[in-house]
């Protein structure tokens, strides 16, 4: 009897692929690096069918990068431009590589710093969604949170990735709008509010 069989090639190891958009099907590397962790197939295709009225258009900020997929995907299917921000220099050097392989230096521009200092620094206009993964280890939820506002667009929208059992507490300007869970992660979608004025 006849064993053998078709199947589907298996994900390459040390890569992740963008799923959707012009760049679709495109792996970008993920070296081994101290607390990369890249979000999932699976929550990435949630997260995006979640900010997929929004997307169109906007300025992204990919806080803690990584290898860049979240910002990548976000430019994919349709935002304008995106800010990558990662400290680690093996890993900046890698975005921007994959920036130069997709041609996209106009939409997507590669920051190597310190995530909180980049948060301090004047960046021009606001941004209308914040993706905020830091690694799980640093506990850099709330520092970020916290410096966001003044980055950020009047009516923009915060994604935060942090594990199943820990949800940071997020100012009241920021609104819970969707959120999910996986076995080791808590994702969720918040919209800044306009708070009362006086």
């Amino acid at each position: 009897m006849n064993t053998r069989r078709a199947n589907p090639a298996p994900a390459c190891p040390g890569t992740v692929r963008i799923i959707s958009g012009r760049w679709r099907g495109t792996r970008l590397p993920v070296p081994d690096r101290p607390g990369l962790r890249p979000t999932s197939d699976r929550v990435r295709e949630t997260l995006f069918n979640w900010l997929m009225p929004v997307l169109p258009g906007a300025r992204v900020l990919d806080l803690f990068a990584g290898t860049g997929v979240l910002g990548l995907e976000a430019v994919s299917r349709g935002a304008r431009h995106a800010s990558l921000v990662e400290a680690d220099p093996t890993l900046a050097r890698g975005l921007a590589e994959a920036v130069r392989r997709l041609h996209a230096q106009e939409q997507v521009t590669v920051h190597r710093s310190d995530a909180l200092a980049f948060l301090r620094q004047d960046v021009g206009d606001g941004y209308d969604i914040a993706f905020v993964d830091p690694p799980f280890s640093a506990g850099l939820w709330d520092a970020a949170i916290a410096a966001l506002p003044a980055v950020m667009a009047a009516q923009s929208w915060l994604y935060v990735e942090c594990p199943a059992g820990h949800a940071p507490a997020l100012p009241a300007e920021w609104e819970l709008h969707r959120e999910n869970r996986t076995r080791d992660v808590r994702y969720a979608l918040y919209r800044r509010v306009t708070l009362g004025t006086s």
